[in-house]
C-alpha cells in the first residue's frame, strides 16, 4: 500500500492512471462479460425473456443506490486519509461501509421482495414482461446482501489505491457465472440443466456472487496488512457515520435519481415495444465494452484526486484531470471506430429477429460516433467524486436524465416523426450539453477543498514532509 501511495502522490501521472485504471477496466470487462454470458444464453430463452431482465435492470440500480453512493463516499474519505498519511481514521471508515453496507442490503431485500410485483406494474409491465420481471427480481433482491458485501470490500481496497484484488476476485465470480449460467437456465444442458429459465439467470448471478463476498470478508478481517478489521469496528460509530452520509448521501440520491431516469426511460422504450427495448439493451451491453477504458481511468482518477487532495498537491491533481481527459478520449475514438464497423456483426451475435437487428445497429452506429464525450463525463465524475463532491456529481448525473434527456425525448416524439430514433438523439444531445455543464462546474474552485478533517498529529506531519 505504502508504493501505492507513493505512486499517486510522485509517479508519472500517465503512467499512474494506467497501472491503477488496468485492473479496473479488466474487472469492468469481467462485469460485462457477466451481462453478456447472461444476455447469451436467456437471449436463446427468447424476445420476451430478453426484454424483462432489460426491463428490471434500472429497478435494481435504484434500490442500489443508496449502498453505492456510501461507497462512493467511503473511497472518497478513505483515499484522502491515506493520502494525509491516517490509517487510523481510514480503518474507522472503512468498517462502517462494511456494516451499514450488509444491515442496508438486508432491509433491501425483504422490501424488494414484498413490493416487486406493485412496483412493476407501476412501470406498465404486464403479461409475460410481468411474470418473467417478477421473478428475475424477487431472485435478484435475495441475492443484495452479496452484491453490497463485495462493493464495501471493493470500496476499502480502492481507497487505498488496490484495484487487483477486486478485480482477481471479480473474475473468479464471472468464471463461476459462465458455468452456471447455461446449466441454471437450460433444460437438458449436457444432461445438467435444470431449466429454470429467467430464474436460472438470476440464480447463477447471486451464487457466483455470494463466493466472492464471502472470500473478501475474510480479506478485509484476516487477510489486510495496513488496516485489518475486527468485529469492534462494525459497530455503529455515530460521528464516523455521519461523515460518511454527509458525503454519501447526495450521491445516494443523484444515483437513485438516475436509476429513476432509466426506468422512465425504459417506460419511453418499451411504448415502441419490445424488439426497441431488446435493441435498446444489445445495444448498451455491447457499447459498455467500449466504455470500460473511460470508465476505469474515471475509478482510477478518483483514487489519484482523493489522495492528492488529501496531500495538499492540487498541481498534481489538476494534471491527472487533464491526463485522463487526454487519454480517455484517445482510446474511445479508436474502439468506436471499430464498433461503427463491425456493428451489424456484434449486434447479430445476439439476435437473428430482422427489426431488432436493424433497430439496434443504428442505435450503436449513433452511439459509436459521439462516444469520446463519454470520456469527458468519467473524467469529470472521477474527479469531483476523488474530492468527495458528491452534490456536484449528484447535479451531473441525475441532471443529464431528468433535466436534460427525457424532456428532449418527451419533444421529439411530441413534434417529430422520428419514432424510436427520438430516444437515440435525445442520448447524444443530453451528453454533449452535461459535459458543457461538467466543465462549467470544474472551473467553479470549491471542489479543491478537502472533505477529511485535519490531524494535527506532529508525528504525522513530519511523515508527509519526508514523503
Amino acid at each position: 500500500m505504502n508504493k501505492n501511495r507513493d505512486l499517486i502522490l510522485n509517479g508519472n501521472i500517465s503512467k499512474v492512471l494506467f497501472k491503477l485504471s488496468l485492473p479496473i477496466m479488466l474487472g469492468n470487462l469481467i462485469q460485462t462479460l457477466y451481462q453478456l454470458t447472461d444476455a447469451y444464453w436467456v437471449g436463446k430463452l427468447g424476445t420476451e425473456e430478453f426484454a424483462a431482465t432489460v426491463f428490471v435492470w434500472p429497478i435494481v440500480f435504484v434500490m442500489m443506490s443508496f449502498g453505492i453512493g456510501m461507497n462512493i463516499a467511503g473511497t472518497a474519505i478513505i483515499s484522502q486519509y491515506i493520502g494525509a498519511d491516517n490509517t487510523k481514521d481510514a480503518k474507522k471508515v472503512a468498517g462502517q461501509i462494511v456494516a451499514f453496507s450488509f444491515v442496508f442490503s438486508l432491509v433491501l431485500a425483504v422490501v424488494g421482495n414484498v413490493f416487486s410485483p406493485t412496483i412493476l406494474r407501476l412501470l406498465g409491465a404486464e403479461g409475460a414482461m410481468f411474470t418473467h420481471a417478477n421473478t428475475y427480481l424477487r431472485i435478484v433482491f435475495t441475492g443484495m446482501p452479496t452484491m453490497f458485501v463485495f462493493f464495501a470490500y471493493q470500496c476499502v481496497k480502492q481507497g487505498q489505491g488496490d484495484t487487483l484484488t477486486p478485480m482477481i476476485l471479480s473474475g473468479i465470480s464471472v468464471f463461476s457465472n459462465m458455468i452456471l449460467d447455461p446449466i441454471f437456465i437450460l433444460d437438458g444442458y449436457g444432461g445438467l440443466g435444470l431449466g429454470l429459465g429467467v430464474a436460472g439467470a438470476a440464480w447463477a448471478t447471486v451464487i457466483s456472487r455470494a463466493i466472492i463476498a464471502v472470500y473478501g470478508v475474510y480479506i478485509l478481517f484476516f487477510k489486510e496488512k495496513l488496516m485489518p478489521l475486527k468485529l469492534s469496528d462494525l459497530k455503529l460509530n455515530i460521528p464516523v457515520m455521519k461523515s460518511i452520509i454527509k458525503v454519501g448521501l447526495p450521491s445516494s440520491l443523484g444515483q437513485s435519481m438516475e436509476g429513476l431516469g432509466f426506468m422512465f426511460l425504459n417506460a419511453f422504450i418499451l411504448a415502441y415495444g419490445d424488439s426497441t427495448i431488446t435493441a435498446f439493451g444489445i445495444g448498451n451491453k455491447i457499447n459498455s465494452l467500449v466504455l470500460m477504458p473511460a470508465m476505469g481511468i474515471g475509478s482510477a482518477l478518483a483514487m489519484v484526486i482523493g489522495q492528492n487532495i488529501g496531500a495538499d498537491n492540487m498541481k498534481r491533481v489538476k494534471e491527472a484531470f487533464r491526463s485522463s481527459i487526454m487519454i480517455s478520449c484517445s482510446i474511445l475514438m479508436f474502439g468506436g471506430l471499430i464498433i461503427f464497423s463491425a456493428a451489424p456483426y456484434v449486434v447479430g451475435i445476439f439476435t437473428e429477429d430482422p427489426v431488432v437487428l436493424e433497430q439496434g445497429v443504428y442505435y450503436l452506429k449513433l452511439i459509436s460516433i459521439t462516444i469520446p464525450l463519454m470520456g469527458i463525463f468519467q473524467s469529470f465524475i472521477g474527479t469531483f467524486q476523488g474530492a468527495g463532491k458528491t452534490t456536484w456529481v449528484m447535479l451531473i448525473t441525475a441532471g443529464r436524465l431528468w433535466a436534460i434527456r427525457l424532456p428532449l425525448i418527451w419533444y421529439f416524439a411530441k413534434f417529430t416523426s422520428y419514432g424510436e430514433k427520438t430516444v437515440w438523439y435525445s442520448m447524444v444531445v443530453s451528453n454533449l450539453i452535461t459535459c458543457i455543464v461538467g466543465y462549467a462546474f470544474y472551473l467553479n474552485k470549491g471542489w479543491q477543498k478537502k472533505i477529511i478533517e485535519e490531524n494535527n498529529d506532529p508525528d504525522r506531519t513530519e511523515r508527509l514532509q519526508a514523503s
